[in-house]
C-alpha cells in the first residue's frame, strides 16, 4: 500500500490575469520567493507520500514535467486530460492508475498552506480515517465570514451537510455557529473506496473513465473517449451523497489564492509586492505609484491591469471578454 499525492492541476486561473494565462496558469507563476504554487504543493507532501501523480491539461504539461523532474526524480506519474471534465473524472483517472489499496491524498495545485506541523497532523489523521474505508474531506476553521468558499457543516468528525458559497449574512451566521468549516477541496481515501462510491452514485462517470483508461497508451488521454465523460465535481458526484464521509478539521492557515485580493492579504503578511495599501506585481516594468490607495497594478508581457483591489473578482469578466475580443493576450 502506497501513499500517493494526487495533484489536480487543471483550471485557467482567470481571476489572476495577466499573470495567469493559458500557457502559464496560476499554479505555475513563480512569485513565492521564486517558487510556484505547484512546486510548493509537491514539497508540502513529499515527506509523507511515497509518490506523486499529477492530473493536468496539455497547456501545462511541460511546466509540470519540469517541476516533477526537479522535485521527484523519476518517482511520479502524469495524466494529461484531453479536455476538462471536472474533479470526479480527474480523481477517477488517478484511482484507476494505482492499486486499490493505495491511499490517495488529493490536493489542488494552486493553494497555499502555512503552519506545516498542523497540516502534517491533519494529513496523518486523514490517512487513519481513509485506511478504515472512509472518504475524508478537509475542512478549514474559518476566521472571517468568507463568501468565496463553500462550507462543510460538521459534528466532530462527521459531516452533517455541504453548503454552497453563501452571501455575507449567511457566512456570518456560519462563523457565529462555530461548526461550519471552509471546504478546502483536499481529500483522502483509498483508491478502491472512491471507485466503489463513484460506481454507487455515478456509474456513468466511472464507466466512461474506465473506457478512457483502457485505450490509454501514453501520458495523454484520448480526445474522443474523453468527450463522452459527464462533467461533474467530486462534491456533487460523491461527497454530498456518500454515507462514508469524515471531515478532518484543519487548524493550519490555508487559502486558495483565487483573486488578487487574496494575494494582497497573503503578501501583506509576507512583505512582498505590497506598497502601502497597494498591490504591485510587475514582471518586466518598474512601477511607481503616487496618491493612490487600495489599488493593484499587475503587469505581465504586454499587458497591464490597474483596478481597485476590492473589485478583483471582476478580473474574470475581463478575461472572458478577452477570450472573445483579443485571445492573444491570454495565451
Amino acid at each position: 500500500m502506497k501513499k500517493i499525492n494526487v495533484i489536480l492541476s487543471g483550471g485557467s486561473g482567470s481571476r489572476l490575469w495577466p499573470l495567469s494565462r493559458k500557457s502559464r496558469t496560476k499554479q505555475y507563476i513563480p512569485i513565492f520567493d521564486g517558487k510556484s504554487l505547484f512546486e510548493i504543493t509537491i514539497e508540502n507532501n513529499l515527506n509523507f507520500c511515497d509518490a506523486v501523480l499529477v492530473v493536468g491539461n496539455i497547456d501545462n504539461y511541460e511546466l509540470s514535467l519540469k517541476s516533477l523532474r526537479e522535485k521527484c526524480g523519476e518517482d511520479y506519474q502524469i495524466i494529461v486530460e484531453a479536455m476538462p471534465k471536472n474533479t470526479a473524472a480527474a480523481i477517477a483517472f488517478s484511482a484507476l492508475s494505482v492499486d486499490g489499496e493505495d491511499l490517495l491524498l488529493v490536493t489542488p495545485s494552486d493553494h497555499i498552506i502555512e503552519n506545516k506541523k498542523d497540516y502534517h497532523e491533519a494529513v496523518q489523521k486523514a490517512f487513519e480515517w481513509a485506511s478504515k474505508g472512509n472518504l475524508v474531506t478537509f475542512g478549514i476553521q474559518p476566521n472571517k465570514p468568507e463568501t468565496g468558499y463553500g462550507y462543510i457543516q460538521s459534528n466532530g468528525d462527521d459531516v452533517i451537510a455541504f453548503h454552497e458559497k453563501p452571501d455575507k449574512e449567511k457566512a456570518q451566521d456560519f462563523l457565529n455557529k462555530g461548526n461550519y468549516l471552509w471546504n478546502s477541496g483536499i481529500f483522502c481515501f483509498q483508491a478502491k473506496t472512491y471507485l466503489e462510491e463513484l460506481n454507487r452514485y455515478r456509474p456513468d462517470i466511472l464507466k466512461a473513465c474506465k473506457l478512457v483508461m483502457e485505450v490509454k497508451n501514453s501520458d495523454f488521454l484520448d480526445t474522443i473517449a474523453t468527450g463522452k465523460i459527464p462533467s461533474e465535481s467530486i462534491d456533487y458526484a460523491v461527497m454530498e451523497k456518500s454515507d462514508k464521509i469524515k471531515v478532518v478539521k484543519g487548524t493550519f492557515e490555508w487559502s486558495d489564492l483565487g483573486s488578487f485580493e487574496a494575494l494582497f492579504d497573503y503578501f501583506s503578511k509576507n512583505g512582498a509586492y505590497v506598497k502601502g495599501s497597494n498591490l504591485v506585481i510587475a514582471e518586466t516594468a518598474h512601477v511607481e505609484l503616487h496618491g493612490l490607495n487600495n489599488v493593484m497594478v499587475i503587469q505581465s508581457k504586454e499587458s497591464i491591469l490597474v483596478m481597485p483591489i476590492s473589485e478583483s473578482q471582476d478580473v474574470k469578466r475581463i478575461y472572458e471578454n478577452l477570450l472573445k475580443t483579443n485571445i492573444k493576450l491570454i495565451e
